[in-house]
């Protein structure tokens, strides 16, 4: 089966095709970080309009890419949630009149079972049962995945996701966007020691996370600093390290907790570098997978294979053009079981 995968529950407007025989055949990405950087983060009308703008070339380019017409296209999936609600409907509405247009069937694709899935496109898979670490701008969340579309819940943010924490601070600091990236540049010319922050519900049992009061000791410290250029690679260094360290200890009694030694790291923060070398020295028991930095970020690849997955098992979304903000994950079921 080759599905065509659409994403756009956010800023970038992400389309591929899986072939459920042959793996990943094309993917092309569209990144709106120039529209959205004059406001230090995702400004959603700006988002749904660059969707609509964006979504019928990346289409025609994305088959010209794989090399096939549109008729060698057996089914649609796209993101149906969780996400900024007007831009999972122009990817909705898009993918159902593409589907309807040609007889298609089409699936409606969780977010993040999406990331969590992404490094089943890689070359070295992990075996199910793991444990996954999904880390982006909206979700901050440990899920013990006991099989496809088996997911539960171990620890939630409470407040920011450690993304938004990053984008936030990178404001504060005047670093730019996204966040993220901009953080860990400063980072590199900050002196270590200079600031230490706290790492936020390590000293209490539990899983949940909490970033909001890491945004707030950036920015006391950047007030009791003289704001300079050093200062702020100071404050940017110490800020990252207290997230990293605040996921790996997670990570580490999640694993511990558990006892399960595969760990999946999903989702934009992924690609911190520190977060990988962190998890590296402390958790070398636990046998790790990441996607390829491609697939950190939002990516149409992951919600065609998502989509194939339970294409292949016989689900389908009726032809209406709906989205879910919100979502749950533990509300998914396996692929093909009807709730």
């Amino acid at each position: 089966m080759r599905v065509l995968g659409i994403e756009t529950s956010c800023d970038e407007t992400g389309l591929a095709v899986y072939d459920s025989a042959h793996g990943l055949l094309a993917h092309v990405l569209h990144s709106q970080a120039s529209v959205h950087a004059d406001f230090g983060g995702v400004v959603p009308e700006l988002a749904s309009r660059d969707h609509i703008q964006r979504l019928l070339p990346l289409t025609r380019r994305v088959l010209a890419e794989a090399g096939l017409e549109e008729a060698a296209i057996d089914g649609v999936a796209y993101t149906a949630g969780p996400g900024l609600v007007g831009a999972l409907l122009t990817g909705a509405a898009f993918a159902q009149g593409y589907a309807w247009a040609r007889g298609l069937p089409a699936i409606g694709v969780h977010h993040m079972e999406g990331h969590l899935l992404a490094p089943m496109l890689e070359p070295e898979t992990p075996d199910w049962p793991f444990l996954a670490l999904l880390v982006s701008g909206g979700h901050t969340q440990l899920v013990a995945v006991d099989g496809p579309g088996a997911y539960r819940l171990l620890g939630d943010t409470v407040d920011d996701a450690a993304g938004e924490a990053f984008d936030k601070t990178a404001q504060l600091l005047g670093l730019g966007y996204p966040g993220g990236p901009a953080v860990a540049e400063a980072a590199r010319n900050g002196r270590e020691g200079a600031f230490r922050f706290p790492r936020p519900m390590t000293d209490r049992p539990g899983l949940d996370f909490s970033f909001s009061g890491l945004k707030t000791a950036a920015r006391l410290a950047l007030e009791r600093s003289d704001a300079g250029a050093e200062a702020r690679a100071d404050i940017a260094l110490a800020f990252e390290q207290a997230v990293v360290d605040t996921l790996v200890i997670k990570c580490r009694r999640a694993a511990d907790a558990t006892g399960l030694r595969r760990l999946v790291i999903a989702g934009g923060v992924g690609a911190n570098s520190r977060l990988r070398e962190t998890l590296a020295e402390r958790l070398a028991d636990v046998e790790r997978f990441f996607p390829r930095l491609d697939f950190c970020t939002d990516n149409g690849a992951m919600i065609a294979y998502a989509g194939a997955m339970r294409l292949l098992a016989g689900e389908r979304t009726p032809q209406r053009v709906g989205a879910r903000a919100r979502w749950p994950l533990t509300e998914l079921e396996p692929p093909g079981v009807v709730a």
